[in-house]
């Protein structure tokens, strides 16, 4: 019984190292930024260390040289891949940008199967709150959304003491219809679905919510790929198939 509980404590401590060694020659990047050939690594190290560990009759190198020549085929491909840029597109795949200048690509979200509570969920852990005001964001090979926030550059005529910013504000209040809603933006309308709670959240429906999207040119909801409002009563409205 001793002698057993010592293998397997010696074999959970050697697979320990052998697992942390491989991880760490592979680099930090394998850490914060798994691409998917990255992950794929990563997973059949765990794998087989724990084939190992279950398996008490099988022998250590069973899990060590498979280890050894994951952690050489990693080596190699990185190495390749500083070389040929289209080795490393091939592997790791390319950025895809998925808002350009408020707008998002309809097209790129279906071909990396990337939904709107997605895209929603990311733009708020970077503190974003409106499509509208964001001039980029790239989807990165790693799955997380790089994002470029649009300039908020003012001239002194255009700071709350000047009057092109009073006269804009003026004209703005008398476009933007009042609704009260101190909190993140509601979605309105997903991939041409009403939202009909969050309607009667800001006391607002359909008919009204029909003459704000007709003021954009457009005249069914099943037309409309992405519609909210924000606590300034502010519309963010994109269309399906736009440009």
């Amino acid at each position: 019984m001793v002698a057993h509980l010592s293998v397997m404590v010696f074999r959970t401590l050697l697979m320990y190292v052998m697992v942390f060694l491989v991880m760490r020659i592979m680099g930090k990047r394998e850490i914060g930024q798994l691409s998917i050939f990255d992950l794929v690594i990563s997973i059949m190290v765990a794998e087989i260390a724990v084939i190992v560990l279950e398996d008490q009759n099988r022998p250590l190198y069973d899990g060590i040289v498979p280890m050894i020549i994951l952690l050489l085929i990693q080596l190699g491909i990185a190495i390749l891949s500083l070389r040929f840029r289209k080795l490393r597109l091939w592997f790791d795949g390319k950025p895809s940008v998925i808002i350009r200048n408020g707008d998002i690509n309809q097209e790129e979200m279906k071909k990396q199967r990337y939904n709107l509570d997605d895209l929603l969920m990311q733009l708020r852990s970077k503190n974003i709150d409106s499509i509208a005001d964001v001039e980029f964001a790239v989807l990165e090979t790693s799955g997380q959304l790089s994002v470029l926030p649009k300039e908020q550059n003012e001239s002194p005529e255009d700071t709350p003491s000047g009057n092109a910013y009073k006269k804009r504000e003026s004209a703005l209040s008398a476009l933007v219809p009042k609704v009260k809603y101190e909190a993140l933006p509601l979605p309105l309308i997903l991939d041409g679905k009403v939202d009909d709670n969050n309607l009667m959240q800001i006391g607002k429906n359909r008919f009204w919510l029909k003459n704000q999207i007709r003021s954009k040119g457009i005249y069914d909801f099943k037309d409309v790929f992405f519609c909210s409002i924000d606590h300034k009563g502010r519309l963010y409205i994109n269309s399906k198939n736009s440009t």
